[in-house]
């Protein structure tokens, strides 16, 4: 049985948890989330505190038992105080502009990139090279930082692309003269 799959989820005054079989919704100040969960594992909530326990003895429901509860521990924090993510973009002529619904990327290429930003998601540009992706979803959060950055991943040798702020890139050394 998994250690973390026991302890029992807080859900905290602001917040609401409904459950509805294995569909879990968590409503709170910043936001509302939705998720529908494997019938392996059972979800029940008591006095404002949520357990999650497995059904069966197998593998499958214990790994989905500790996971469970992770995803609603993490519903439960992101629509408290959201998540978010920073990346930076180095590199001459790169640049970040926010536009809507949409992120205008200008990575060297072409052409400019236009990436839909989804709901729920916010992006904001500051000084055209720090780019912050906030939103009460984890999950999300860390795609959309994932996706922008496969735009132009960081290149050894310069340095130039997309990078996640704090995140280790290991520099080669170029060519030597003979």
């Amino acid at each position: 049985m998994s250690r973390i799959g026991k302890l029992p989820i807080d859900c905290g005054e602001k917040v609401m948890v409904a459950v509805d079989g294995s569909t879990v919704t968590v409503k709170g100040p910043k936001g509302e989330l939705k998720q529908t969960f494997a019938p392996c594992v059972t979800i029940k909530l008591e006095d404002r505190r949520v357990l999650v326990e497995p059904k069966g003895s197998d593998r499958f429901s214990s790994a989905m038992h500790g996971t469970v509860r992770a995803i609603i521990a993490n519903m439960v924090k992101g629509v408290q105080k959201p998540f978010s993510k920073n990346l930076e973009i180095q590199g001459v002529g790169f640049k970040a502009a926010s536009n809507g619904k949409f992120l205008d990327l200008a990575l060297g290429y072409s052409h400019p990139i236009k990436y839909p930003v989804p709901d729920g998601i916010t992006v904001q540009v500051k000084d055209g090279t720090q780019i912050h992706v906030e939103g009460a979803d984890c999950c999300k959060v860390g795609q959309v930082a994932a996706d922008i950055k496969r735009y132009y991943p960081v290149e050894p040798y310069k340095g130039k692309g997309v990078r996640i702020v704090g995140e280790y890139i290991r520099r080669k050394e170029g060519k030597k003269k003979a």
